[in-house]
């Protein structure tokens, strides 16, 4: 008698291969861009995630610092002897590992607030289009309001009020977390407005109607039923707006609201090199510029792509 496990490998193969023959799998093999685009996001999010161990410096250790490095041109050595591939600061630190330091900022605070995002529109949106009446007009008005600002002005609006509310001494340690808040709280509604129409669709179906009559409870319904078959538009728009949320970080980063300069983030970094721009040391501000471009730029080409590979009318 076989065992589990010669049982469970056929089952994994075949898994496999049927992914490996899918038309995503396809539409993403035959589409130079997308395969362009991925392997320079997950080498720029692997170089984030891998910072502490591969960063040739600790660039935000004062111990480790020393001003006679400072303003070194990219490949060359610093007075000090030290060598800087992209060059250094004005405090001597290493334009390379700020740039992997504050990537893990930026991708921190880009995932943790679309994840904020989707899981309140998402939840608002099942509620709206499943349940109808009072609650989908109270939710799609508020989502409407919203829609009419743009994002980055309800983000500085929930960042002063945030920061209004908590502590001066408490402000600096808690900056990371209010980011992610105002930049959830200004992103929630394009996903409750795609999952409400997705809703409204899916509650007129034959097995919604049948889970009805059996007497599920409509929080199960929801859960196990509806969700699962809205979650691909939801995929497209959580990967194009951690794009966005990424940009709008720096964007407040750049404004000088965003994180501190002790744990800087690529709109930091920016905002710094920008002072030095035009006194000749270029590469401070040209290489974060460079890298927060490539970054949102492949993402957004990802849920490009991605949105095209769920289109059934594309196929």
């Amino acid at each position: 008698m076989p065992h589990n496990s010669e049982r469970t490998a056929p089952a994994k193969t075949s898994r496999l291969s049927a992914f490996l023959n899918s038309d995503l799998a396809w539409s993403y093999r035959h589409s130079p861009v997308t395969i362009i685009a991925s392997i320079v996001a997950a080498t720029l999010i692997l170089m984030a995630a891998a910072a502490p161990w591969i960063a040739p410096y600790n660039p935000f250790n004062p111990a480790t610092l020393n001003l006679m490095d400072g303003f070194t041109p990219p490949n060359s050595k610093s007075m000090s002897g030290n060598y800087f591939l992209l060059g250094s600061d004005s405090q001597g630190r290493d334009v390379l590992s700020t740039i992997m330091y504050g990537s893990r900022v930026s991708l921190f605070v880009g995932i943790s607030a679309t994840l904020l995002a989707m899981v309140m529109g998402v939840g608002l949106g099942l509620v709206a289009g499943y349940a109808g009446g009072l609650a989908d007009t109270i939710i799609m008005r508020v989502a409407d309001v919203q829609l009419s600002f743009p994002a980055i002005l309800i983000a500085l609006l929930v960042f002063g009020i945030a920061r209004g509310l908590i502590p001066p001494n408490q402000q600096e340690g808690a900056a990371v977390w209010v980011l992610i808040i105002a930049i959830g709280l200004a992103n929630w509604a394009q996903f409750a407005r795609t999952v409400r129409g997705a809703t409204m669709v899916e509650r007129q179906k034959d097995y919604v109607a049948a889970a009805r009559i059996l007497g599920v409870n409509p929080f199960l319904i929801l859960l196990r039923h509806v969700l699962p078959n809205v979650m691909g538009p939801v995929l497209v728009i959580g990967t194009i707006g951690l794009a966005l949320a990424i940009i709008e970080e720096a964007t407040l980063s750049y404004l000088g609201v965003g994180v501190p300069p002790t744990q800087p983030s690529l709109g930091t970094l920016i905002r710094i090199g920008q002072q030095f721009l035009f006194s000749g040391e270029w590469w401070i501000l040209f290489f974060p510029a460079i890298t927060l471009v490539a970054l949102a730029l492949s993402v957004n080409l990802l849920g490009d792509w991605l949105r095209d590979a769920l289109n059934p009318r594309l196929r």
